[in-house]
């Protein structure tokens, strides 16, 4: 069994902004696997289905991006899947637009997300695929990642979604 997680905000006012990344990356994922995420439990929107004989749960948590790891951890709690079989979806605004990196385990690091879910799982042992979503030094930090992403820039990240998801589907299809 995968906990896939997408991070984001909810809400309108949040939708494809630079820190919603993580719930575009899910949304493309449930298109690509055909699960349908329109369920509700523990503070999230999830789908579940199978990939390769593996059950997967892709959730979205709604409890904002500095408290994801509540949603996440109590998913992984009830359903009895360890931290080593999560996989988490987020933007990274240290990697440039169009890049993605994936990680086995490590800190939150300056995402508060991941850090909500080290915090909550008491682990940093899951895995994580960052999708650049770049910084503009010139505007603060906040308006920057909550800011809408331009048609430009949005064709690069969907590259970096692309190879992120390409990276779990190998992980997954093990």
């Amino acid at each position: 069994m995968k906990l896939i997680v997408g991070l984001g905000n909810p809400g309108k006012e949040y939708e494809n902004t630079y820190h919603n990344i993580g719930f575009l990356a899910l949304d493309k994922l449930a298109k690509k696997l055909g699960i349908s995420i329109n369920k509700s439990k523990f503070n999230s929107i999830y789908g579940q289905g199978k990939y390769n004989d593996e059950i997967v749960f892709l959730i979205k948590p709604l409890t904002y991006m500095n408290l994801s790891g509540n949603a996440v951890s109590q998913f992984a709690r009830f359903y009895k899947v360890s931290p080593q079989d999560i996989i988490v979806f987020c933007d990274d605004i240290d990697l440039e637009k169009g890049v993605s990196r994936y990680r086995e385990h490590g800190s939150g690091g300056t995402h508060n997300g991941l850090k909500s879910i080290v915090y909550s799982l008491s682990s940093e042992n899951f895995k994580r695929i960052k999708i650049g979503a770049g910084n503009d030094k010139s505007i603060d930090l906040k308006d920057y990642v909550l800011s809408k992403i331009d048609e430009n820039s949005l064709v690069l990240i969907n590259k970096a979604i692309d190879e992120g998801i390409e990276k779990v589907l190998k992980l997954i299809g093990k």
